[in-house]
């Protein structure tokens, strides 16, 4: 990895307490160009000297992918270049790839604000879903909580450092889904639980102390890590009975930053006798790393796409072959 170049736009968004489309489409047009030339003169290289150009091409916020789409074909026309468009969630799929080494088949368990998945990565190109969110994403609960209790954007980092300092036995938080069969889960009515709690002191004592926050963050998040855990031990259930030869477990996303949870997916997978694969915290975020690693790995072996058949993909499922979850909305799954 000769740069890898961020730049965040916490700021832009963090008066809102979430992502504002608007704004996120025209920070990439205002700021895209800026970000790739830091990367070259970082790496050393001109434009010419790269081998291909891979771009994030979906699925996501469609304002911010149209705007690296077109980007991104900017670059391979000028330098004469191949091209990839890359599925983000590949991406995350194929970080543990970049990081550990991790050979096919894995089970890989893609937790962010946009995505909840349990996947077998069987292939380059070829994952099949065990379950996944029927609802909201983990990161985006943590987030929904974070705002409502005043902690700030991003709230998963701000609801994990509250925890810490918090009594996670106080409320009596609901594990969603652990009652039912199978992979999927549901973090909606865990996110409310929480939210009606935060309410009900507000109503009873006039507001909320400090203690309270902390104690409300620790049962929230001990309940979504259980939830994640739980459902985690049992994809890893299939995927040792389907593929046997199968040796590692990782976890991908930006809810794969939580200290708690790697610790709880590490402990399921040493009892299952599989290696944990858990990225650095700066790749768990979306990042240009991981996209351009999925390019490589297709590069590699050959493949390149038709510049012109790359387009924004607001929508567009890691498994294809997969029933849609319910609650993926009347134009289909996003993921």
């Amino acid at each position: 990895m000769l740069a890898d170049c961020v730049h965040s736009q916490i700021d832009d968004h963090a008066p809102f307490g979430g992502v504002v489309p608007e704004i996120a489409a025209r920070a990439h047009v205002e700021r895209l160009d800026h970000v790739v030339a830091e990367a070259l003169e970082q790496a050393g290289l001109s434009v010419t000297m790269i081998d291909a150009v891979a771009v994030t091409s979906g699925p996501g916020l469609i304002g911010g992918v149209l705007a690296g789409v077109a980007c991104a074909k900017a670059i391979a026309t000028a330098a004469e270049r191949p091209m990839l468009g890359v599925n983000h969630l590949e991406g995350h799929a194929l970080t543990p790839r970049l990081t550990d080494g991790l050979a096919y088949p894995y089970l890989l368990l893609l937790a962010s604000g946009g995505h909840c998945q349990l996947l077998m990565v069987e292939a380059l190109g070829r994952y099949k879903r065990l379950g996944g969110s029927i609802d909201d994403s983990p990161g985006e609960a943590f987030d929904k909580l974070a705002k409502h209790l005043g902690l700030g954007f991003p709230g998963g980092p701000e609801v994990e450092s509250r925890a810490a300092e918090g009594d996670p036995e106080r409320f009596k938080m609901p594990r969603p889904l652990l009652d039912r069969a199978g992979c999927d889960m549901s973090f909606s009515g865990l996110k409310t639980a929480a939210r009606l709690a935060a309410d009900g002191l507000v109503a009873q004592q006039g507001g909320l102390y400090e203690q309270d926050i902390n104690d409300l963050c620790a049962g929230f998040q001990a309940a979504a890590c259980d939830a994640l855990s739980q459902k985690t031990r049992r994809a890893i259930a299939a995927f040792q009975q389907t593929h046997p030869a199968g040796r590692s477990l990782a976890v991908a996303g930006g809810v794969a930053a939580n200290r708690v949870l790697r610790a709880k997916l590490s402990s399921a997978a040493e009892e299952a006798g599989l290696q944990f694969a858990a990225p650095p915290l700066a790749l768990c975020t979306d990042n240009a790393a991981m996209i351009a690693w999925a390019g490589a790995e297709r590069l590699a072996r050959g493949e390149t796409h038709d510049r012109d058949a790359i387009i924004a993909r607001p929508r567009w499922p890691l498994d294809e072959t997969a029933e849609p979850l319910i609650g993926s909305g009347k134009r289909g799954a996003k993921a």
